[in-house]
């Protein structure tokens, strides 16, 4: 185009009028750009976000969102319920980052209770399932989980084992200078300061203050370890403004996934009893009559309870589970980095389309959706976020962090941890007879006895995908490993505050 005469030229103080005459903004509009028959499909990685009007800082824009009718949180942000991605804590650590973590199903239902009285109890103050080492430990023990979790000020049960004879405690101080070989019972701390089974909060911090310890063992009457207090607790409220809490009991928000099968109902019952405020029904495909009738159940039987169903891809399927009474939608088919259901069975959507089409249906019904998979950077929760989610479901990108379940080890020089998808078929082979192991065989890394963390139980990467009474499996995810990515703790405010600054880029204070 060539230049235009200089006698044609406008007045630039009429920049900003003269965008008047224009017949169409620049750029497509949302519903230009998913019309799915002019475009088909379109992933996160075929579009760009036009940038808007920044007049206001990054540290103004608010991220608070709801994932259910009744459920709202400070950080759009939700861990998948796998096995190598959310236990209790990873739960705890992003509900304290004001989000949420959805607690894997792939375990006995004791197991899995367990984890959700733990989130339940952790912001009351009280560590409920603490790291215990025995007097026959040694300190290489003691630091060894100094390197591995960051902390040493450690409880001695005569056990080793949460709820056995409390015998001591040992502190940083306690192991410094010394052989790494030496015993426990040499160095450890048998002059304790304790609080009695059922003390408040209140008077627990009262001591602990009076006391100037760091750590305070609670035990029941007969002198056994229940719980512990850490100083440091102290300031969670102040370190994390932005936690998930239920704004009458004041405790994070815990959230479990169970199956649509009739022994799930069983399970999902302790879970209930256990605390549990939002249940994730966790299929591959959501519209089926094993969810619906399993949501009416649900609703029947804890009214109180959030339902999040899923997962699904069209307006077809979301219809049915938001008749059936669902409070939420999961939204995302094979879309995942390790999940290849869309290869294998020909069946699935690209995630930007499905998010939209979902998202613009169920808003008339006041439903919100959760994109789940294909979200492997800001930029991706972004546009997942434009295009109507309410929040996203991430594994990947958290697996690989310290709060992930799983030890780390060393793959091509580098540092990290397994993940794997729930279609593999080592997810589906988890909990059978003979399969039977500890999370890990480290000291302090098993914090109970042992007990059934991955005893036989009924498989949940096979009810997911419906292929519990199938002879053969038909693999629909792939297992590998994730680069060691730190502490959630660092890298869920590196998120926030990219998403912030996103948003900022775009002109949206929200």
């Amino acid at each position: 185009m060539s230049a235009p005469a200089k006698d044609t030229l406008l007045n630039p103080s009429e920049a900003v009028a003269h965008l008047q005459t224009y017949t169409r903004s620049d750029g497509l509009s949302i519903n230009e750009l998913m019309d799915s028959q002019v475009h088909g499909g379109l992933t996160y990685n075929d579009f760009l976000m036009l940038p808007g009007k920044i007049d206001f800082p990054a540290s103004d824009v608010i991220t608070e969102t709801s994932v259910t009718r009744n459920v709202v949180l400070k950080t759009p942000l939700m861990s998948s319920p796998m096995d190598t991605v959310t236990e209790s804590e990873m739960a705890i650590s992003l509900a304290l980052l004001g989000g949420i973590g959805v607690i894997h199903h792939n375990q006995s239902t004791d197991s899995q209770a367990a984890m959700v009285r733990a989130v339940k109890r952790h912001e009351n103050g009280f560590i409920t399932d603490p790291v215990v080492l025995s007097p026959n430990h040694t300190i290489a023990d003691v630091l060894d989980i100094k390197a591995r979790l960051g902390f040493c000020g450690i409880p001695i049960t005569n056990t080793g084992f949460l709820g056995g004879l409390l015998v001591g405690i040992v502190t940083s101080r306690d192991v410094q200078f010394e052989s790494p070989s030496m015993p426990l019972y040499e160095v450890m701390t048998t002059s304790l300061v304790t609080a009695p089974q059922g003390v408040t909060l209140n008077e627990a911090n009262i001591i602990l203050r009076s006391s100037k310890k760091g750590k305070l063992p609670i035990v029941d009457d007969q002198g056994r370890l229940t719980s512990l207090l850490a100083r440091s607790d102290l300031l969670k409220n102040q370190n994390y403004p932005l936690a998930s809490k239920n704004p009458q009991t004041k405790q994070l928000y815990a959230a479990a996934a169970v199956g649509t099968r009739p022994n799930d109902r069983d399970r999902l019952e302790l879970l209930v009893k256990a605390g549990l405020d939002i249940v994730v029904l966790d299929s591959s495909q959501g519209n089926s009559v094993f969810q619906i009738e399993m949501i009416h159940w649900i609703k029947q039987t804890f009214p109180k309870l959030e339902v999040i169903a899923g997962n699904v891809v069209t307006r077809e399927q979301a219809a049915n589970l938001i008749a059936a009474g669902a409070d939420g939608l999961r939204i995302g088919m094979g879309s995942g980095s390790i999940c290849i259901t869309q290869e294998v069975m020909a069946v699935g959507r690209p995630q930007a389309t499905a998010v939209y089409a979902v998202a613009e249906f169920a808003s008339k019904f006041g439903v919100p959706v959760i994109a789940d998979g294909g979200i492997s950077n800001v930029g991706h929760i972004v546009k997942a976020l434009a295009l109507g989610a309410s929040a996203v479901m991430v594994g990947g990108l958290l697996a690989g962090t310290t709060e992930a379940p799983g030890e780390y080890f060393y793959h091509d020089g580098k540092r990290v941890k397994a993940y794997r998808g729930m279609g593999s078929l080592e997810a589906m082979e988890a909990g059978k007879p003979g399969s039977t192991s500890l999370a890990n065989g480290k000291p302090g890394s098993t914090k109970h006895a042992p007990q059934p963390t991955s005893a036989p139980h009924e498989n949940a990467a096979t009810t997911r995908y419906f292929s519990e009474s199938s002879v053969v499996k038909v693999a629909q995810g792939v297992s590998g490993d994730v680069q060691d990515k730190g502490s959630v703790k660092a890298f869920v405010p590196y998120l926030h505050v990219g998403l912030q600054h996103s948003l900022q880029d775009m002109g949206c204070r929200a």
